[in-house]
């Protein structure tokens, strides 16, 4: 089992992490430890929001080092799932052209429009962060690494080779199991934060409605554009999920 960790750390953040053995069985529960990515991820942005909130640090500072962590902890793999991936939509090809250029390892010119544009968005809904937005937010980053694991071990794959690929072949059938009841244990612990913060219900709702829609969209709208998923479409989901759930909690600070 602890292989299966330092597998996922391995592969998914630039932790370091004792060498493991690359084999089936050290492979099966590899995706179950994913979402453990984003707990670190959270623990982290909560750490640096607090104590720049101590030091009384300007927002665009507390803002820049939030975008900046996920890239620090993850290596900035997702994101360039995210570049791709907005190269491939943007080329209006068919479908073996778009993971054509999934598979190029050169980024063009929408990947490099689309990208910036999520990092600045990003950025930008940052220094509109509060407490109750933070502590939402970082559930969030557990929620998309689960769904986003759900996806790799149920959803139709584009191709037979490639990483996503080789997870979900090895993955055992309870690995689904399991990241559903991770889905659900977070969702349900994120819903009991906030009422004993006694923050409003609508922080919680707002990342599970953000997380809804991307996950929504990216089943039944990007998928079936390239005829399955992969590991560069698991990043845009990731990317793109993570701001909703960020956007949907601002705009819910300004209801509340």
């Amino acid at each position: 089992m602890l292989d299966s960790l330092f597998i996922s750390f391995s592969t998914y953040s630039k932790i370091p992490m004792p060498k493991a053995d690359w084999n089936e069985k050290s492979m099966k529960y590899a995706m179950c430890f994913f979402p453990v990515i984003g707990l670190v991820i959270a623990v982290l942005e909560y750490i640096v929001w607090h104590f720049a909130r101590k030091i009384q640090t300007y927002n665009i500072i507390t803002a820049f080092l939030f975008v900046l962590i996920p890239i620090v902890v993850t290596g900035g793999i997702h994101l360039d799932g995210l570049f791709d991936t907005e190269d491939a939509l943007h080329s209006y090809g068919d479908r073996e052209k778009k993971l054509a250029i999934l598979k190029d390892p050169h980024v063009g010119a929408f990947g490099v429009i689309y990208g910036v544009m999520y990092i600045l968005g990003t950025f930008a809904l940052a220094t509109a962060m509060n407490a109750k937005i933070m502590i939402s937010v970082c559930f969030g980053f557990l929620i998309s690494r689960e769904l986003s694991g759900l996806s790799v071990v149920s959803f139709k794959k584009a191709k037979q080779d490639g990483m996503v690929s080789a997870f979900a072949e090895s993955a055992d059938r309870r690995v689904k199991i399991v990241l559903l009841f991770y889905l659900v244990l977070t969702i349900a612990d994120m819903f009991m934060f906030s009422w004993m913060l006694n923050y409003s219900v609508l922080y919680p709702v707002a990342t599970s409605i953000g997380a809804a829609v991307s996950f929504l969209r990216y089943r039944f709208r990007i998928v079936p554009e390239f005829g399955g998923t992969t590991g560069d479409l698991c990043g845009y989901f990731l990317c793109n999920c993570e701001l909703l759930i960020l956007m949907f909690n601002v705009i819910a600070s300004w209801i509340v």
